[in-house]
């Protein structure tokens, strides 16, 4: 499944793009710090987010999707969504840091909501560490809402390994849209 939105291709993740995604975006600590997985330190760190992505696209019918300029074919970051049930799923984005400010992570969420959609899911929601203000922001011009904060809901490793944090659930529902 390919995605194609005016300036992102949006493509399920491949074995041979494990360097690009480490040196990219994965590596980089400051892309990473508000993220629910640790800054990869390795190549087989990536190898090992490639093969999770892999077995997702085996299970349900969409999953992990990498984000490219559809002008130049960089890497630019990821998103995809993450299946609870067959009506239920989580999405979110991580971009490399130069492409951050350019309205990339509105595109590709918009895209992701709309594969929602399509794919009838009831219920797409995304979580927030609350000092992440400008993912919230990205999240409501998509038409996501505010839901909840859950209490030490969620760690971010990248802040406090072993901490449990409160998080924000923000919440669309693609199928009645």
């Amino acid at each position: 499944m390919i995605i194609e939105t005016d300036r992102l291709i949006l493509r399920p993740p491949r074995a041979d793009d494990a360097e690009a995604v480490f040196a990219r975006y994965a590596s980089d600590p400051r892309v990473t710090r508000y993220l629910g997985w640790p800054t990869h330190r390795s190549i087989d760190d990536t190898r090992g987010f490639l093969n999770f992505c892999a077995a997702e696209w085996q299970r349900w019918p969409a999953g992990p999707f990498l984000i490219e300029s559809r002008d130049t074919r960089t890497l630019l970051g990821s998103t995809g969504l993450g299946f609870d049930s067959s009506d239920h799923a989580a999405t979110g984005y991580v971009l490399a840091h130069d492409a951050w400010g350019v309205g990339y992570a509105t595109e590709a969420l918009a895209a992701m909501r709309d594969l929602g959609a399509r794919l009838g899911l009831s219920r797409l929601y995304a979580l927030c560490h609350p000092q992440h203000r400008a993912s919230g922001r990205v999240l409501e011009k998509c038409g996501f809402a505010l839901e909840s904060t859950l209490k030490a809901h969620s760690e971010f490793p990248n802040l406090e390994p072993g901490v449990a944090a409160d998080v924000l659930c923000y919440v669309i529902r693609p199928a009645i849209c």
